[in-house]
């Protein structure tokens, strides 16, 4: 169940992505430049800067190394509706990050395009706002941006950006630890502990560290919520109505509409390689003097929505139901429904993929969402109030302005899972058993989006694998699942692809909790320095005390 661990995809192809200018400018050297810190953080994701911040903080020299030229990962990339769950678990840094948006927003000129009075104090569960606590979980992707920008920049923390791991051969270690990574400009940085941010688990896989891709069947684990779910329906994001699949209706001959998957779905509980659905977080707005109407992509198709205008015809109304608020009259758009912003089935061999099949996956998936706008705003097929009212929205003119409006991060909601020291499964989740040496918190649903859609037995498409189950309470999460086994390698730590199974990532993959298990990850990694000693090694001990002193939540108590 677990064959592709150490899987790396041969050939990378990096021609896009080789940018000629980056933060850690190269110089006229002849010879590839050699960094040397204490700690190196790859991926310039919300974890990773919190990581590189808590490294700074405790005394250690460090650099942020990212592909990225913008920091903050989908925190800044358009997901600033958070996904909080309860918050009285989350301190430390990450609270820290929410405290400085709180602070932003009660500025007077931090109101461009709505009054704070009329956006109030929206959410659903948990505000907006925290005025007691002085927190504040809804916020423009601009503002999330400058906050990671203002973090790294107190502590003078280089940042290295457009700087791409060579996974082929980028990676050399002696007897168990990384001593290096160099990147496909040629750089080279060397460090005593490395850290892993990245959404990809880039790193992780190309220092030979075990890690799977996709769902595990219920048995690997002894879990029930794992693997395939056909016929289980958590939330709406299924066809509620029969819908016919084929391209004329009633004749499987004529073939699949698009966007429909051919494989068989496989059996419930059933281990497969596929992952769940990705999408980008639309920052949107219909203020007017705001909006970029949608345009119609290069590539537009109106088959490919073929399916949608199905959907429509049989009355389901439920396309803006996550235009999810925040401030200055725009929204985080979500995916919602059976056919929406979820590109299903096309994201599968994302993960291990290479840099060139990436950027391929990316662009399908932009235009794709683009092509929905447009489809939504114009074709005639789509109910005329529905088409009315999309053609009132647009992207956020003063959003992700050097990508066309376009936010620079996709939703990677799940990519390599590290098998590590410890395994996170439900049971932790559900609190059915003691996790131990806790880092941090989670108490999010247990969530999936989407896997696959595909043609049921009675012959009408429907979609599986989303899944949400509550939690009955907040859990710990482990340090010893943020730890690779310790004879794969003993100085890398991995806050965001975490050792967990398919389902428990569901919760753990929250934007807080990965600043929490980076802050953690960090504080974990200036201990090993100091004592010399491998991550797997570190006293406990001392680093639940010094994770206390610095604010963190890791256990539950009656109250929170």
């Amino acid at each position: 169940m677990l064959k592709r661990f150490f899987k790396i995809y041969p050939g990378v192809v990096f021609g896009v992505f080789c940018l000629c200018f980056t933060s850690c400018s190269m110089g006229p050297t002849r010879s590839p430049r050699v960094d040397r810190y204490d700690v190196v953080v790859y991926g310039g994701t919300s974890s990773g800067v919190i990581t590189a911040v808590q490294a700074a903080r405790m005394g250690k020299r460090v650099a942020l190394v990212c592909p990225e030229r913008h920091l903050g990962g989908m925190t800044s990339g358009g997901l600033g509706y958070t996904d909080s769950g309860n918050t009285s678990t989350i301190g430390g840094l990450s609270r820290e990050f929410y405290h400085r948006v709180w602070t932003h927003y009660q500025e007077p000129n931090a109101w461009s395009w709505q009054s704070r009075e009329s956006y109030g104090n929206r959410g659903q569960g948990t505000p907006a706002a925290d005025g007691t606590q002085r927190t504040m979980w809804c916020f423009e992707p601009h503002v999330a941006e400058a906050v990671f920008e203002a973090m790294v920049a107190e502590y003078d923390i280089p940042v290295c950006r457009d700087q791409w791991l060579d996974r082929d051969r980028g990676v050399r270690k002696k007897e168990g630890r990384i001593q290096s990574i160099r990147m496909l400009s040629g750089r080279r940085y060397e460090a005593r502990v490395f850290i892993d941010a990245t959404y990809e688990g880039d790193l992780m896989a190309a220092a030979g560290v075990a890690y799977h891709v996709g769902r595990e069947g219920n048995e690997v684990y002894g879990e029930r919520t794992n693997g395939v779910q056909k016929g289980v329906f958590h939330h709406g994001h299924y066809f509620k109505t029969p819908v016919d699949p084929y391209v004329t209706p009633g004749d499987p001959a004529s073939g699949l509409l698009p966007r429909i998957q051919s494989a068989a779905p496989g059996d419930n509980g059933q281990g497969d390689d596929r992952v769940q659905a990705y999408c980008y977080r639309m920052c949107l707005t219909d203020v007017p003097e705001n909006c970029v109407p949608f345009a119609r992509p290069d590539t537009y198709d109106p088959t490919q929505y073929a399916l949608l205008a199905r959907v429509l015809a049989t009355g389901w109304n439920e396309v803006f139901n996550k235009f999810d608020s925040i401030p200055n009259g725009k929204t985080d758009t979500n995916n919602h429904g059976p056919f929406s912003t979820d590109n299903i089935g096309m994201n599968y061999d994302y993960p291990e993929a290479s840099y060139a099949r990436r950027a391929r996956i990316l662009r399908e998936h932009e235009q794709y969402q683009k092509g929905l706008m447009y489809f939504l705003s114009h074709d005639p097929s789509v109910p005329k109030g529905i088409r009315q009212t999309m053609s009132q929205w647009g992207l956020a003119k003063d959003e992700f302005q050097d990508n066309g409006h376009w936010p620079h991060q996709i939703y990677v909601r799940e990519a390599r899972r590290m098998v590590g020291s410890y395994v996170m499964t439900e049971q932790d989740c559900l609190s059915q058993r003691d996790t131990p040496r806790p880092v941090g918190m989670g108490s999010y649903t247990m969530d999936s989006h989407n896997v696959q859609r595909y043609v049921t037995q009675e012959g009408y498409v429907q979609n599986e694998g989303d899944i949400g189950v509550r939690v009955p309470r907040p859990y710990s999460i482990s340090y010893d699942s943020l730890t690779p086994r310790k004879d794969q390698c003993d100085n890398l730590l991995v806050p965001v692809c975490a050792s967990t199974s398919h389902i428990a990532y569901g919760t753990i993959r929250m934007e807080p909790v990965f600043m929490i298990l980076g802050q953690s990850a960090a504080t974990a990694a200036c201990l090993a320095i100091d004592s010399e000693s491998a991550v797997q090694d570190v006293d406990y001990d001392r680093l639940r005390q010094q994770l206390t002193a610095d604010g963190q939540i890791l256990e539950f108590k009656k109250g929170q």
